[in-house]
């Protein structure tokens, strides 16, 4: 008789609770920083929030910021640092902030895994 090899296949790495930035994103945020003059400047970081608006409901709001808050919560991915509210992170938990400049739309835009629906023009979502 043989021994049969039972191979268990391995589950794909658990995403951490964090945010994302695609390589385009991280481009165009650290083109933005230097042209406000702010890259050099380590105290800086992108603050990214939600807030209530938009057809869907809530909006994605993005801008520098060199002042934390008490219950801010801090990530970097790709070489951005960024900060965003408590409120905001459960809104935001593993989402991919990315850019496109293509015909269809130039901008930043989110892929979030929490929206059930979002709006045609990318800006805003529901839950």
């Amino acid at each position: 008789m043989s021994a049969e090899t039972i191979t268990t296949p391995v589950a794909p790495a658990e995403r951490a609770n964090t945010i994302y930035v695609s390589d385009k994103a991280r481009g165009k945020v650290n083109q933005l920083m230097a042209d406000a003059g702010v890259a050099t400047d380590p105290t800086y970081f992108l603050r990214v929030g939600v807030v209530g608006g938009g057809c869907s409901g809530l909006s994605y709001k993005l801008d520098f910021d060199n002042e934390k808050k008490p219950m801010d919560q801090e990530f970097e991915d790709n070489g951005i640092r960024m900060v965003t509210d408590l409120k905001s992170f459960l809104y935001l938990v593993n989402t991919t902030l990315d850019f496109s400049d293509g015909l269809n739309g130039k901008g930043f835009f989110f892929s979030n895994p929490n929206a059930s629906r979002t709006c045609g023009c990318g800006e805003s979502f529901a839950v």
